[in-house]
């Protein structure tokens, strides 16, 4: 082990098994249905951005580590709004992956896997869903025993085609498909049975963020879950 996964093992003990954590990430999923990919690019928008969203039902949030402003993020609606469900995305690395367990991150979300990776996500004591666009990317993390993956970018990588393929050869795995999903193909994608989640942004659109228009990110959030009704 890496001198990090040391340290974390050292902090948090022996890791839950892969099953473990394919339930832990089965039970969020089922919980959020749709996850809110939020980059957050001024710290006042932190918690009114949250609550417009779970005022909407929408109460898994996976902040990502794009901005400087992504471990504070995970802090602050960890320390103040620990009704929420709050996880870190674009996981690019080890040292990210530590820096957001020690942020308090209650799950991990990546863009795309490396060997490296996926080794420390299987030594980390929080549930990892690795990026994947392709076949082989699933079978490198197969052989790691991860089960649950994320389809980056959705609908360049193939869309709702894509995940009927690969239901055939990876019948055990299911996905969270994110990047190019919307109003207009949540339901398809929704409607797969190998399909837990889907990841999005188009409920919390930058202009009204920018605007605070928390009232409209509400709105669609609710509007969102409805079609899945």
């Amino acid at each position: 082990m890496t001198n990090v996964q040391n340290s974390r093992v050292a902090s948090h003990g022996a890791a839950p098994s892969m099953a473990e954590k394919a339930a832990q990430i089965d039970r969020l999923c089922e919980q959020a249905r749709i996850l809110p990919v939020i980059t957050i690019e001024r710290e006042a928008d932190i918690l009114p951005l949250a609550d417009a969203l779970a005022a909407g039902g929408l109460r898994t949030l996976e902040i990502t580590l794009r901005s400087e402003l992504g471990l504070t993020a995970i802090r602050m609606l960890r320390e103040q709004r620990p009704e929420l469900c709050v996880g870190a995305g674009t996981v690019l690395d080890e040292q990210m992956l530590a820096d957001a367990e020690a942020a308090g991150a209650q799950f991990i979300v990546t863009p795309g896997c490396t060997a490296e990776l996926l080794q420390a996500g299987v030594q980390s004591p929080l549930p990892v869903l690795p990026g994947i666009c392709s076949a082989s990317e699933i079978m490198l993390g197969y052989a790691l025993g991860y089960r649950r993956f994320k389809l980056f970018p959705a609908e360049v990588c193939g869309g709702v085609a894509a995940l009927k393929a690969l239901g055939g050869p990876f019948a055990g795995v299911r996905f969270c498909p994110t990047g190019g999903v919307n109003p207009g193909n949540v339901q398809s994608y929704m409607a797969l049975s190998n399909v837990m989640c889907v990841g999005g942004t188009w409920m919390m659109d930058s202009s009204w963020i920018r605007q605070g228009d928390w009232q409209r990110i509400a709105a669609c959030s609710a509007e969102t879950l409805r079609l899945l009704a």
